[in-house]
């Protein structure tokens, strides 16, 4: 599989890069990553098999404080997240086997849960940027092939009015 095209102009002011070199640091992006999101907020993540897409949702979820194990939800498509506080709860879809657009996304009535949680949608792209021009694409870049390496690239670029304030460079500090 091919790596995905940036969903954003590379030379874009806000995107942020990111180099990752474990899991580990992948889970603690998420985790910091989880301090700027709130309920409303669409998370696009993009990137190879293995890229490290889920570790990253798992990351999401541990600094959101949901409850719950956050864990591919390739077959079951969407998982929901419930808060064990009072944040917003995390909605982790995995759009991977699903082939149509948005059509196809509405039986799962992501534009009903958006509004109050935050979606994380893994394989995203071309399905569900018409819930909302306000969304953060995440896409994580890593080598091919027989490879041992853990380094990821992660670029991180919001989109939308949501987005124009958010300092996504505290990310990488």
């Amino acid at each position: 599989m091919e790596a995905p095209a940036a969903p954003h102009d590379a030379a874009d002011p806000r995107a942020v890069e990111i180099t990752v070199n474990s899991p580990e640091q992948m889970r603690e992006l998420g985790r910091r990553l989880a301090k700027l999101l709130r309920a409303g907020d669409l998370v696009m993540l993009s990137g190879e098999l293995g890229a490290g897409k889920t570790t990253l949702a798992r990351g999401l979820g541990e600094g959101l404080g949901v409850r719950g194990a956050v864990t591919s939800p390739t077959f079951v498509i969407a998982r929901v997240h419930p808060s064990l506080g009072d944040g917003a709860p995390l909605v982790h879809v995995d759009a991977y086997r699903l082939s149509g657009g948005l059509d196809e996304m509405e039986d799962l009535d992501l534009d009903v849960s958006l509004p109050d949680s935050v979606v994380v949608v893994e394989w995203g792209e071309g399905k569900v940027e018409e819930l909302t021009e306000d969304r953060l694409q995440v896409v994580i870049h890593r080598a091919v092939g027989d490879t041992t390496d853990e380094v990821r690239h992660v670029t991180l670029a919001g989109l939308g009015e949501r987005w124009q304030t958010v300092d996504l460079s505290v990310l990488g500090a």
